[in-house]
């Protein structure tokens, strides 16, 4: 399994440390999340995702995604499937593909010209699409947000999204006897922690709890670290001096 941190900065040379925005290419075909997406300068990368897996509706996990539609519209077998929860859908609908933001691909698809498909996801009832398995779970967010508990034979990774601490997602992952890795955010630095828990996400004191929850020997990629507070958010997580703790890299590719 090859989960690669999808790039989000447009600027050759600038810090890309952080994650201005969030998705993931799973395998080349799948992706979780849209939020750079459609920003990616091979359209042959594109191109070959069939499915992408919303966690949540919100602007940086989505923000390329009516883009990433257009450029990719292909009619026939292989028109992308939208895999969502019908709150995210509802959303889409409403905000985005309203004909006053974007076209509204989700209407026309419906009625002949199909953009995307939609597929309603239901938490705890697993995916199965090119040779992987993806089961969605509840974490703890400030609108319906799924993290997904990605297998193959022989590897589990686990992509819970943007979080606050959370129980129900560790759970299902402690279930899983091939689990290789978590990749979980880390948002601000510990001196916001106030703003972290109002927003429901997390600063690495918080990342270190929510670790601990699994197992020592599971490797925890920091992720969605907020550029404007990289290099401390980064320093904060490594003086933990816990070492099953990395620290994610747009547009890195990782084998499990």
């Amino acid at each position: 399994m090859k989960i690669t941190l999808v790039p989000s900065a447009v600027t050759e040379g600038q810090d890309t440390r952080g994650f201005f925005l969030s998705s993931y290419l799973v395998n080349d075909s799948i992706a979780i999340d849209a939020g750079g997406l459609g920003f990616l300068g091979d359209v042959g990368v594109q191109a070959r995702v069939r499915h992408v897996f919303l966690t949540h509706a919100h602007m940086d996990h989505i923000a390329s995604l009516p883009v990433f539609l257009e450029t990719v519209f292909q009619s026939g077998d292989h028109t992308v499937t939208l895999h969502a929860e019908a709150t995210t859908l509802e959303i889409l609908r409403r905000d985005v593909f309203n004909d006053r933001v974007w076209p509204d691909f989700i209407g026309m698809s419906e009625k002949g010209l199909p953009f995307v498909r939609t597929s309603i996801v239901e938490p705890h009832r697993a995916v199965d699409v090119d040779g992987l398995r993806l089961l969605p779970v509840p974490v703890d967010h400030v609108i319906p947000t799924l993290g997904f508990l990605i297998s193959r034979p022989g590897a589990t990774v686990a992509i819970p999204s943007d979080t606050g601490p959370t129980e129900e997602f560790w759970r299902e992952a402690a279930r899983a006897p091939d689990l290789k890795a978590v990749f979980l955010e880390a948002s601000f630095p510990d001196a916001m922690e106030g703003l972290a828990r109002i927003s429901k996400h997390l600063t690495p004191s918080m990342f270190a709890t929510e670790a601990r929850k699994l197992p020592s020997s599971v490797p925890f990629y920091a992720v969605h670290i907020k550029p404007r507070f990289a290099a401390r958010v980064i320093a904060e997580l490594t003086g933990l001096g816990m070492p099953n703790i990395r620290i994610g890299r747009p547009g890195e590719a990782y084998d499990f």
